[in-house]
């Protein structure tokens, strides 16, 4: 009975080591496949409880959400033969991971075979605009052409190209002063003739200022000599009325005005007692 024991608890413990290395499990977040002496017999396999043959075959685990591949910056030259150093994003994930076992086998090989491809159709695509159009106007539209050819390109990896985005673009240290130099001298060339366009449309404002000024004043000169001219006839009208309703008054008074212009600047007259200025004052 002891050497039955025994040979039961060896076969037991034998079992439960065949169940450890037959089961495996698939988390949410990742596929697998079965492999046997390296050729892949099985898969892809879901989430959940999955069994092999022990030490036979090995699970092997694929990371299923979207990756990240940073790419090192690299000199790319454009339309205007411009050269600028384009740094590079790819987010990117395992589709089928039958395919990229027999193809990629590894993510490092994967990114790999990505640099080359989005470099290679980035050369491309940049190649047919210019610095501004890829900096400021086109580069959406740039980054949605790279990222279709590059995901027709991947396909048969088993991969699929999520998005390309270009990170950083630089210009290249040697060029840099002297695009600077460029860009500069050319500002100041448009500051020169906006300053003298600026200044012609001034003298030319400032002429219609003054005609206008000149005519304004010559207009209010003459207004000004037909009222005085009115009011000198109005004056006069005025007096011959005084002078015909009351003439012995009009000359009292007009003596007085005399009087009044006469002393008050403080000059001394000397006249005879019989002189006509001073006939109101006797």
């Amino acid at each position: 009975m002891k050497k039955y024991a025994i040979v039961f608890a060896v076969l037991g413990a034998l079992g439960a080591i065949a169940l450890v290395q037959a089961a495996f499990t698939v988390q949410q977040t990742e596929r697998a496949i079965v492999l046997q002496l390296g050729k892949p017999v099985a898969g892809p396999l879901g989430p959940g409880l999955h069994f092999k043959l022990p030490f036979v075959q090995n699970a092997m685990f694929f990371d299923s959400r979207i990756l990240d591949y940073d790419a090192q910056p690299a000199e790319i030259l454009t339309k205007d033969k411009k050269n600028m150093v384009v740094d590079n994003y790819t987010r990117w994930r395992i589709v089928d991971p039958l395919e990229f076992y027999r193809t990629l086998r590894t993510v490092p090989s994967a990114q790999a075979r990505l640099d080359d491809i989005i470099y290679s159709e980035l050369r491309a695509a940049l190649g047919r605009y210019t610095l501004i159009e890829i900096v400021a106007e086109k580069r959406g539209e740039i980054m949605q052409e790279v990222t279709g050819k590059a995901n027709k390109l991947v396909a048969e990896f088993g991969i699929e190209v999520i998005d390309v985005r270009i990170k950083r673009t630089d210009l290249p240290s040697e060029n840099e002063q002297a695009i600077f130099g460029r860009m500069r001298a050319e500002r100041e060339r448009q500051a020169k003739r906006y300053r003298s366009e600026g200044q012609e449309e001034a003298a030319k404002i400032r002429a219609q200022a003054d005609k206008k000024r000149t005519i304004l004043i010559a207009e209010a000169k003459r207004q000004a000599e037909v009222l005085r001219g009115e009011g000198d006839a109005e004056a006069i009208r005025i007096f011959a009325g005084a002078l015909k309703k009351a003439p012995d008054f009009y000359d009292f008074q007009r003596s007085l005005e005399a009087y009044r212009k006469a002393m008050s600047n403080g000059t001394t007259y000397v006249l005879t007692p019989d002189d006509p200025f001073l006939k109101y004052m006797k």
